[in-house]
């Protein structure tokens, strides 16, 4: 028993950092209350991340930040969009804004206010990374964040635009 568990257990951490899986269908708003569905987001054929983070998480706080200092240099070099995918729930939902504007975050930000999207894609913790290939397909998955992270997200972007 003990050995199909850890046959299990190894099996599925092998899905972590890569998977191929397309996004769901989930209806989202954006700040700005226009609807979204999750499984249209695209970046004309380039890759883009999806950064799931809320306004009372520090290390998603600490991870956009990061981000947000060679967002440009990345965007330059390989085209990449990120999108920011606010799980904060209803009641919190105000505080979004003016935490994006104060951290001058130029993301685009989409609230998940009842998680559905969260949950569609099994993410347990945040803050939670997916990079998404040209064609759609989540080709990474990270959770936590840890200083200089963002270096293996722009590395694997950069494989993908080779």
């Amino acid at each position: 028993m003990k050995k199909y568990l850890f046959i299990l257990i190894i099996t599925l951490f092998g899905f972590v950092g890569h998977t191929n899986a397309q996004l769901p269908a989930i209806t989202l708003k954006t700040m700005e209350g226009k609807t979204v569905r999750t499984d249209t987001i695209s970046n004309n054929g380039k890759p883009f991340i999806i950064d799931f983070f809320a306004t009372w998480c520090k290390p998603c706080n600490r991870e956009l930040d990061a981000i947000n200092e060679v967002y440009e240099d990345w965007q330059e070099e390989t085209g990449v969009k990120i999108y920011a995918i606010s799980v904060d729930q209803a009641h919190n939902i105000n505080k979004v804004k003016p935490l994006v504007d104060n951290h001058g975050w130029t993301y685009d930000v989409i609230l998940d206010t009842n998680m559905e999207f969260q949950k569609a894609l099994g993410i347990q913790m945040i803050p939670y990374v997916l990079i998404v290939d040209g064609t759609g397909k989540i080709v990474y998955r990270h959770n936590g964040y840890t200083e200089g992270a963002e270096q293996e997200l722009i590395e694997k972007v950069r494989e993908l635009v080779q």
